[in-house]
């Protein structure tokens, strides 16, 4: 769809709900919709449109407007069938549409509190739930972090966006009293609009120390249960780092491949096939269009022999498989099983 018969569309429709009402009639279904391009129209300049953004953007490119180019070629090809609707059935089409174009963000609650210790002192533990917004959230993940962690955060992410941040507010440091009902309840609403200002910042919420913040101590403990074949603790905890990516990093899915595979190594050490394959399959669909990452060719290999042995189609994986290897030029990559990869992460 070329942005001449976008404008056109939203100018007609304009026009001719404006007319409608001055008739005090509703506008009919044949006159909203404009004059549509045909099929084979709508096809041609819909993959050309696709195949130019894909050529043009990095598989981590915040101003790839990827999502909206989906947007549009949904719009293109429902249009067509517009004219078989009922007003009400239009109605109900365009109420759907705008609720899935509204924008998802991100809601920080701090719901509760637990006073914690270790062999110096005690401290306060805040649980914190992130909530994605424009739907219903049904994957809340939550994560504990005290005071301390969010000072840390603070100064790492002023040696990089203290020009960004100057406007950022956050809670001084008490060191008398810090354990009072009063002063907890005033940090978590301090703390709580100081997650919420930072994901405000784009370059800020899509920076590694802001992610790391959310999944690092999560990410670290998974993996050290990987390595020490505690799988069921391990299923729980990249579980919920999965959730955690899926919300934090939707400009750069590629980074839950890692906790995805683990997922994979987990679910079919503990026998549980239909379950790995699910994870292996989700993790493919991100590594698509990038068939050199180091996990690509392990999670194939290990793929095909889940699809063997629960009845899916390994054929397909296996042909995936060969044609990867004949470009591949670094053959190091073909080395590791997706087991071993999974190891050796956050290994220093």
């Amino acid at each position: 769809m070329t942005s001449i018969w976008k404008d056109n569309y939203t100018e007609g429709l304009k026009m001719d709900v404006h007319k409608s009402n001055r008739m005090g009639r509703k506008p009919s279904v044949k006159s909203v919709l404009p004059n549509s391009p045909t099929r084979a129209e709508h096809s041609g300049s819909t993959n050309s449109d696709a195949e130019q953004e894909q050529a043009s953007s990095g598989p981590c490119n915040p101003e790839d407007n990827l999502e909206e180019a989906q947007l549009v070629q949904g719009s293109v090809s429902s249009s067509s069938h517009h004219y078989l609707m009922t007003t009400r059935e239009l109605q109900l089409y365009w109420l759907k549409e705008k609720h899935e174009r509204k924008p998802v963000k991100l809601l920080f609650e701090i719901p509760s509190t637990r006073i914690a210790e270790d062999f110096l002192s005690k401290f306060v533990l805040y649980q914190i739930v992130i909530i994605s917004t424009g739907s219903f959230d049904e994957n809340k993940a939550f994560i504990e972090r005290r005071y301390s962690d969010f000072e840390t955060l603070h100064r790492d992410l002023l040696k990089d966006f203290k020009g960004e941040m100057e406007d950022v507010l956050f809670p001084k440091k008490i060191l008398i009293g810090n354990l009072t009902t009063e002063l907890i309840s005033k940090r978590i609403l301090a703390l709580k609009d100081y997650l919420t200002e930072l994901y405000m910042i784009s370059c800020v919420r899509k920076s590694k120390k802001f992610l790391e913040f959310f999944i690092k101590p999560e990410v670290e403990e998974g993996y050290g249960c990987v390595r020490g074949g505690k799988y069921g603790r391990a299923m729980e905890i990249f579980q919920q780092v999965v959730c955690l990516q899926e919300k934090l990093t939707p400009h750069c899915p590629i980074l839950m491949v890692p906790s995805l595979c683990a997922l994979v190594v987990c679910h079919k050490d503990q026998d549980n096939g239909e379950k790995a394959y699910e994870m292996g399959m989700k993790a493919l669909s991100i590594l698509e269009r990038h068939t050199g990452h180091r996990y690509y060719i392990p999670l194939l290999d290990t793929m095909i022999s889940l699809a063997y042995r629960i009845g899916k189609d390994f054929v397909s994986l296996q042909d995936r498989l060969q044609k990867v290897k004949k470009r591949m030029v670094d053959t190091e990559k073909m080395n590791f099983t997706l087991k071993e990869l999974a190891v050796r992460e956050c290994v220093d």
